[in-house]
């Protein structure tokens, strides 16, 4: 007979922050600030002169305070189109959707919908077993992209397409219909909750109407969970660090966990990443490996107990990384190690096998951006550890890209680098290769051993350790700017800095806020060296910016920035992430996404989301009518007989995460 604790019993961690692992003597970012914002030099090179020939010398927004002139290298607003001009809306507590005058806001694709047709249907009291789940679209939906249906000819369509979007994890409350009350976990309870996780693939259509519809039966819509099979790609694929019971040959991998942030490549394709993955298992062992406790693997249990799953079966079991057996392909020491991969679908071929590209580094990928491509030089993609104290990452691949014959195999050899933020505004990038003589002396100094390039992927967040990197506050979404190159990403806040941290005024001790940096590269964007500068410093009303003349006030004040995205115009999409205290009270309101334009820093708030949810995951239709928006954990305070909200549905129902369609009553530009 199994027994049964009340839920309230359960040690369930659901804040999607895993804990601080890192404790090296890299300098804070904090430490370099303060000189820095008194020589403002900024972004120069190449981007920089062409944004300069572009607008010319009447720059604005980004002023030195040496003899150095510091443009703002973005391009200016398409001629003709009045970008900003809606009326922001005001912050505040409603359980609904807010947008400005004269846009609308439509429902569509909540967790539980259907991706065969109308079964299984989604039930109210959240009685869907985990088959049904299975062919569902999951929980807590994060980033994503549309891919337009003719992505890989003209890519031209604005009314038919593929919608890919991630779902991050669950709600331990909401999931079940008395949500997670039993321990040791019954198996078809912890079915459901795998399922929930992953991705969803939807095709999706515009009606005569206006609005947008799933194409139900399409052969494109599709699932993938924290079940599916995948392939381990690029330089770990056969290490003796992956072999598992699953996969005597360090080929294969079981599923994709805690999708976070996103990216798409110029081919076609869907890059999901994994973020607080380490979580979800356990390790017992007196001395777990370097690949568990660097990343925060639990010695107690995993987040919601699916180790304990009952009746135990290897696809639950398989949580437990803890040394069960004699060797590594008879038990699930390894399970760890085939995570925290950034992992490659193509939504087109509803028959392929995922890929994890693991040349790109094992961290908490928040997100995954792709530079400005150039034909016939290597791609560039940055990527941010979510984590407090983590790092930013840059990957450059070996081959060249050529439209005509790019394909993933770009993303399985190259270098992979580390940023380190220089206190004179300028910034270098670290090589983590097993090939690079520096890295090695450090490492050898460091008393660290690494046997081949797969063990240096494997632990990434070490090599960054030994290479010297900033330490930064919680790297996040990065984006960039469509016609420049250049880079932003979000800071979303670290409550741990301390003032012997910080040596001056900004950024600030306890950083509740926030902030979004941006660089240029030097020259190109495989550069081992930039420039950088701080955007915006998030805040309450009369929060400034130093350097620059932007003063928050009651239409753009904000808190915990965390998505971020460039529409085609060039305007800057933010999102924000606001937990705790910060989301229920205080001067900020639910949260919320902004729009910013780069050159004037003129940033308005355009939406408002429901109670208790998190505004994450953003992207368009080619011709900028339609802007496709996702409401994650609306009223993820709730209690199984007690919603802090109800929507999307309204009335008492549960609450559910979902896509929002926006678009403007006269069938303009959105932004305009």
């Amino acid at each position: 007979m199994t027994d049964s604790k009340p839920a309230t019993q359960l040690t369930i961690d659901n804040s999607g922050i895993d804990p601080q692992t890192n404790f090296s003597a890299n300098p804070d970012f904090s430490a370099i600030i303060e000189s820095r914002m008194a020589r403002r030099r900024f972004l120069k090179g190449s981007v920089g002169a062409a944004v300069a020939a572009i607008i010319g010398s009447s720059l604005t927004g980004c002023n030195s305070s040496d003899s150095e002139t510091a443009p703002a290298p973005v391009v200016p607003p398409v001629a003709g189109l009045p970008l900003l001009g809606f009326a922001a809306v005001a912050a505040g507590r409603a359980d609904t959707i807010v947008v400005p005058a004269g846009y609308s806001a439509s429902v569509l694709l909540p967790w539980g919908t259907p991706l065969t047709g109308s079964y299984p249907a989604y039930l109210a009291d959240a009685g869907n077993n985990g088959s049904d789940q299975e062919q569902q679209v999951g929980m807590h939906h994060d980033g994503m992209h549309f891919f337009p249906i003719d992505a890989r000819s003209t890519a031209s369509s604005s009314t038919e397409g593929l919608l890919v979007f991630n779902h991050e994890y669950i709600d331990h409350n909401l999931i079940h219909t008395n949500g997670i009350d039993t321990f040791p976990r019954p198996a078809e309870q912890v079915r459901k909750e795998i399922a929930a996780h992953g991705v969803s693939v939807a095709h999706i259509q515009q009606q005569a109407d206006g609005s947008w519809q799933l194409v139900n039966n399409s052969p494109f819509n599709r699932r993938i969970t924290g079940a599916t099979p995948m392939a381990l790609a690029g330089p770990v694929r056969g290490s003796s660090k992956v072999i598992t019971r699953y996969s005597a040959d360090g080929s294969r991998s079981r599923g994709t966990l805690n999708n976070c942030g996103n990216g798409f490549t110029p081919w076609g394709t869907y890059l999901t990443c994994e973020e607080n993955w380490a979580g979800y298992f356990v390790n017992s062992d007196a001395t777990p490996p370097r690949e568990h406790s660097r990343y925060g693997v639990s010695s107690r249990n995993g987040r919601y107990f699916w180790e304990t799953a009952t009746p135990a079966a290897d696809q639950y079991q398989r949580f437990n990384a803890s040394i069960q057996a004699a060797t590594a392909s008879e038990d699930y020491r390894n399970e760890p190690n085939t995570f925290g991969w950034i992992v490659e679908i193509d939504p087109f071929n509803p028959d392929s096998v995922p890929q994890k590209r693991t040349a790109l580094g094992r961290f908490g990928h928040e997100g995954i951006i792709f530079g400005k491509l150039e034909e016939g030089k290597p791609v560039v993609l940055y990527s941010g550890d979510d984590s407090r104290f983590e790092y930013i990452y840059k990957f450059v691949s070996d081959a060249p890209y050529y439209k005509n014959t790019a394909g993933g195999h770009l993303l399985n050899d190259g270098v992979l680098y580390v940023a380190r933020f220089n206190d004179d505004g300028s910034g270098d990038w670290l090589p983590l290769d097993i090939n690079d003589a520096d890295f090695m002396a450090k490492a050898s100094a460091a008393g660290a051993e690494f046997t081949d390039q797969a063990d240096v992927l494997l632990n990434t967040r070490l090599a960054a350790d030994i290479a010297g990197a900033t330490k930064m506050d919680r790297p996040e979404w990065g984006a960039v700017h469509p016609d420049t190159g250049e880079v932003y990403f979000t800071l979303t806040n670290n409550t741990r800095r301390t003032e012997e941290q910080t040596d001056g005024a900004n950024p600030r001790a306890n950083n509740s806020t926030g902030h979004i940096i941006r660089w240029n590269e030097r020259e190109t964007q495989e550069a081992m060296t930039f420039d950088w500068d701080i955007f915006l410093l998030a805040g309450d009303v009369g929060t400034e910016t130093p350097g620059t003349e932007l003063v928050l006030d009651a239409d753009n004040h904000l808190a915990s920035p965390d998505g971020l995205w460039f529409d085609k115009n060039g305007l800057l999409w933010i999102q924000t992430d606001m937990s705790g205290s910060q989301q229920g009270e205080g001067p900020y309101g639910n949260n919320q996404m902004l729009v910013a334009d780069p050159v004037t820093r003129q940033i308005k708030r355009f939406l408002v989301g429901p109670t208790d949810c998190e505004v994450t995951g953003i992207s368009a239709t080619p011709d900028m009518k339609t802007l496709f928006v996702n409401i994650q954990h609306p009223g993820d305070r709730s209690a199984p007989d007690n919603f802090t909200s109800n929507w999307p549905d309204g009335g008492s129902s549960r609450p559910r995460s979902a896509t929002v369609v926006i678009t403007k009553d006269d069938g303009g530009v959105i932004g305009s």
